[in-house]
């Protein structure tokens, strides 16, 4: 299939919605020029077509790339749709039609210009999630522990079940504000529940949390070795970037 069809397809940016422009993909004979999302701004000299979410095709299509292909694939694709990587969506399509062709092998051709670009948005997915398992941190809000993040990549459904397992008689509530996604657990039942929004509110600290807040950050302080500080070092090993997101560097303000 490398007929490129003169549209660009839209649709509602689920998963369940990009397995169903895959579909599309054969049902036109033709791949696209571009995958957007519904609610972008047009901005293409193409014609568009909105491609519905259809949980039964896009289940089919889920089946058939362990199926046809491999269950690594099908892992990679799950995976890499919760990456940043630019255009993800047609670097998706291209390796799973590849794969129908090829099969298995198309995992090993690392010098494939999509597995390439997909197993390089991995390593990046994978990392990014390491980094926000070790410099996650929650505030006590009276009932339930919240904690604020803004990855660059999905990071949430990777990071939740840790923090599920590791705090797994409290009630937890984290917010993605990069990607407008939140996460709610609660331990009576062990229920879990991801949602979306566009901004979470949550309310002001208590005098406990705030005087447990400003020893976490006098611990920090103290323990540091004057004569060994290394700032280039700490920045390596703790990226600046999540330094917003975290109490030690917080200084009167909420999370």
């Amino acid at each position: 299939m490398s007929d490129r069809a003169n549209l660009v397809y839209r649709y509602d940016g689920s998963y369940q919605g990009f397995l169903c422009c895959v579909a599309q993909c054969f049902k036109d004979k033709a791949l696209p020029q571009g995958v957007q999302l519904l609610d972008e701004p047009q901005g293409t000299l193409f014609g568009t077509k909105a491609v519905a979410t259809d949980n039964e095709l896009a289940a089919r299509v889920e089946r058939s790339l362990s199926e046809k292909i491999s269950p690594l694939a099908q892992g990679m694709v799950r995976r890499g749709f919760l990456t940043c990587m630019e255009e993800k969506e047609l670097h998706l399509i291209r390796f799973i039609l590849k794969g129908y062709r090829h099969g298995s092998r198309v995992t090993r051709r690392s010098v494939d210009p999509d597995v390439h670009a997909i197993d390089k948005a991995l390593l990046y997915l994978k990392n990014e999630a390491h980094y926000h398992v070790e410099f996650m941190r929650f505030s006590d809000c009276g009932g339930f522990l919240a904690s604020m993040i803004t990855p660059n990549n999905t990071v949430l459904p990777l990071v939740a079940p840790h923090f599920c397992e590791r705090f797994n008689t409290e009630n937890l509530v984290i917010f993605d504000k990069s990607h407008g996604m939140g996460f709610l657990y609660q331990s009576k039942g062990h229920k879990r529940e991801f949602f979306q929004a566009d901004s979470l509110e949550l309310p002001e600290p208590s005098e406990e949390e705030t005087r447990f807040r400003e020893l976490w950050r006098l611990f920090y302080d103290t323990i540091a070795v004057e004569g060994r500080i290394n700032p280039k070092l700490r920045r390596g090993n703790m990226p600046m970037r999540y330094w917003q997101n975290m109490t030690e560097f917080q200084r009167d303000s909420f999370i």
